[in-house]
């Protein structure tokens, strides 16, 4: 009997929550033998869908995840997660933090990243000094602890000072809807709904935060000068948080016409967006993984990302990188791509190689291998 905490992926339309979700749903496919209880905190059993598999059930509560935050790890109340799912053997918590659980439960950990220490800038301090607090402290109950890249594999043993055989690299896979999409009327349909003009854009995803460097990303568009006047960016993502810089940099270089931030984007509308846009920009100053390098790739849209943390190591020989602090590289590259022909279709062609390593089958075919190993 394995426990998951399916939460974020309740909770959370996009980055972590999706990734839960891909995840689970993939072990659902590989693994009919064992039995798992799916734990979702601040849920009721009617918001649930259908379960993923017919060896996996529904365990959920009404008690918030707010609420075991203050619980668990700021009043470390020792309130087991088993008194909510019942026995497991195992517990599998994918998302930073780690519950109590009874003696003798496994534990397992996914730590996504540890940009709240690398870039610690870009995250509120309410929310760093909880990081900083509970992930360590996480880290060191846990049996054994996934990363979502060798890059926060390194991160955890540097940091944190964790055993390199205590952690195990686990990639993310590529959802099957990212394909090149072709057909004009539902490209023309979805940038209606996003109220994209008509035009060439350069399209960037994630949460509209300052991880994702988004200003120095419209200061670089805005350096390519007249010429390049005709191309938009389209930013799609969520508001997070200290989100007000970004749209004081649009407004201070007069960009306001030409930056369209979506909100967020409907998971069967990004791949649509990715087909139809020029290229792909994703200077972020740290990820654990950074799904929009191989979901652009695997749409046949190339990319520009940075040369820091996962990116380099997710996007191999099939993207151009830069120093994500460096403006004037960043444009640089941005104009290569949006007029160097031959750079582009060698940079098509490789990114579908290199998407092609990249599956949900492949991440639950490992992650079946580590429960039955931590099993045993």
């Amino acid at each position: 009997m394995i426990g998951i905490d399916y939460t974020a992926a309740h909770e959370q339309g996009a980055g972590i929550g999706r990734l839960v979700r891909d995840l689970v749903a993939a072990l659902a496919e590989e693994d009919t033998q064992n039995s798992y209880k799916l734990f979702v905190a601040g849920a009721t059993q009617t918001k649930l869908p259908k379960v993923p598999g017919a060896n996996f059930r529904w365990y959920p509560t009404r008690v918030t995840p707010l609420w075991f935050a203050r619980l668990w790890y700021r009043a470390r109340l020792y309130w087991p997660v088993e008194s909510f799912v019942g026995p497991v053997k195992l517990f599998h918590a994918p998302d930073f933090t780690l519950p109590p659980t009874l003696p003798g439960t496994r534990t397992l950990l996914t730590v996504h990243d540890l940009s709240f220490v690398r870039a610690p800038e870009t995250a509120t301090p309410v929310l760093k000094r909880y990081l900083d607090r509970v992930v360590p402290w996480s880290v060191a109950r846990a049996d054994h602890v996934l990363a979502d890249s060798q890059a926060t594999k390194d991160d955890l043993i540097e940091l944190y000072g964790t055993s390199p055989a205590k952690i195990t690299v686990l990639l993310s896979g590529v959802d099957a809807r990212y394909q090149p999409i072709t057909d004009d009327a539902r490209i023309q349909s979805v940038r209606q709904k996003y109220d994209i003009p008509d035009g060439a854009y350069i399209f960037s995803i994630g949460t509209v935060q300052p991880r994702k460097n988004y200003p120095r990303l419209v200061e670089a568009l805005h350096q390519l000068g007249p010429d390049f006047a005709h191309i938009n960016l389209v930013i799609g993502g969520g508001k997070g948080w200290l989100d007000a810089p970004i749209f004081q940099k649009v407004a201070e270089l007069g960009m306001s016409e030409r930056v369209r931030f979506t909100g967020f984007v409907d998971d069967d509308d990004v791949p649509v967006l990715y087909s139809g846009a020029n290229l792909t920009a994703y200077p972020s100053l740290y990820e654990g993984f950074g799904f929009p390098i191989v979901e652009s790739m695997a749409c046949g849209t190339p990319v520009v990302t940075s040369n820091v943390s996962s990116m380099p190591e997710v996007a191999g020989d099939a993207a151009l990188t830069i120093d994500p602090y460096d403006v004037s590289a960043l444009a640089e590259r941005l104009r290569a791509l949006l007029t160097d022909e031959t750079l582009r279709e060698t940079l098509i062609t490789r990114g579908f190689e290199q998407a092609a390593r990249f599956t949900w089958k492949k991440a639950a075919v490992q992650l079946k291998s580590i429960y039955d190993e931590m099993l045993q």
